[in-house]
């Protein structure tokens, strides 16, 4: 039975947090690719938990979980086409470059230091994970600029969060967007936190979507936990891009489940009761409940399909393990053709010739 709209008239929702079609909502996604998006979900949610345990056994380094903010990230990354089409992440887009063919052994090996075996392949279209906030930007608006100049289809979507909005490289990048009509879609994970800081404390702007209108180029916001609202999204703003119309910016109101990374304690910040409301509205459930009314979904598959996973990430856990471990010479590697004079003689001092 379809429920009420949200509260909120600026936020669009189309499947409510009991997993049910608003009041008018169509469905814009195939049976078929709503399986496939919660494949996805779920294979995020169990990697998140198991590198948060090799995080604390100091297997990998820091990670950054996406727990929470699935159907952000798959809603959005399930509007390209991987084959012609380029992901520009932060750190918390794990399902969407999975999506675009990165190996989940590759991934992990990076997470491990190994950085060589973790090289993303010539025919993936992503570049490597931003922790610098907003630092991608630029170059994610050169790259669309680029294929927009060499009259290609191809789009671009950048992922980053509200308090990298708060960044110069941030507006600088949507201002040169709206200029040159690049192809890019900006999608804002407004998850409620930049670390310890509040939302409220980042902006006075109501929707960080309506920033949008002042580098002329349209922004919507929708409800991120709700797969088939940000699909719907994406796809419209993809289908406008490809049409030489040039950049949007979709703002995902989610919520972050669990800590920004593992050097973090959101307990100390958190307002009391805050995250146990937040996983009210989890995602996950939303979209089992919704494929389990139409007969698409049970226990019984998901039982399967979390053991079909667990198995997925065994193997590509146990191939970065056993992949080499990086050498000091490393780190001269894959960035010159030629190593210039300063760089070799850094080289001979560190490798002793």
């Amino acid at each position: 039975m379809a429920k009420a709209p949200p509260a909120d008239p600026d936020l669009r929702q189309l499947l409510d947090e009991e997993g049910h079609l608003v009041a008018g909502a169509r469905q814009p996604m195939t049976d078929a690719q709503l399986v496939e998006g919660l494949r996805w979900m779920l294979l995020s949610r169990h990697f998140d938990a198991r590198a948060t345990a090799l995080q604390r056994q100091g297997k990998i380094g820091t990670f950054s979980p996406v727990k929470g903010q699935e159907a952000s990230v798959v809603g959005s990354a399930m509007a390209l086409d991987p084959q012609t089409d380029w992901v520009v992440p932060s750190y918390r887009e794990l399902p969407a470059l999975l999506r675009q063919g990165y190996p989940l052994d590759r991934m992990v090996a990076v997470l491990m230091g190994k950085v060589m075996h973790g090289r993303i392949p010539d025919d993936v279209n992503v570049i490597p994970n931003q922790v610098a906030l907003a630092a991608q930007l630029p170059h994610a608006v050169g790259l669309a600029w680029g294929f927009r100049l060499q009259k290609k289809k191809a789009i671009v979507m950048a992922y980053l969060g509200e308090g990298a909005s708060s960044e110069g490289d941030f507006h600088e990048a949507c201002n040169l967007a709206g200029v040159v009509r690049a192809p890019i879609v900006f999608v804002l994970q407004n998850n409620q936190w930049a670390i310890s800081t509040s939302r409220s404390a980042q902006s006075a702007v109501h929707r960080f979507s309506d920033r949008a209108l002042g580098y002329g180029f349209p922004g919507v916001t929708v409800d991120g936990n709700d797969l088939l609202a940000v699909h719907e999204a994406a796809v419209a703003a993809v289908d406008r891009a490809r049409r030489g119309e040039g950049p949007s910016l979709i703002e995902t109101v989610t919520y972050r489940l669990s800590f920004h990374n593992t050097t973090d304690n959101p307990r100390r910040y958190l307002p009391k009761g805050w995250l146990e409301e937040a996983e009210r509205k989890d995602p996950i459930p939303r979209v089992e409940a919704y494929l389990t009314g139409k007969g698409l979904w049970s226990a019984g598959a998901r039982s399967a399909l979390d053991g079909e996973i667990l198995e997925q990430i065994d193997a590509a856990v146990a191939e970065a393990l056993a992949a080499p471990s990086a050498r000091p010479a490393d780190v001269f590697e894959n960035v010159y053709a030629e190593l210039p004079p300063r760089v070799r003689r850094q080289r001979e001092e560190l490798l002793g010739g």
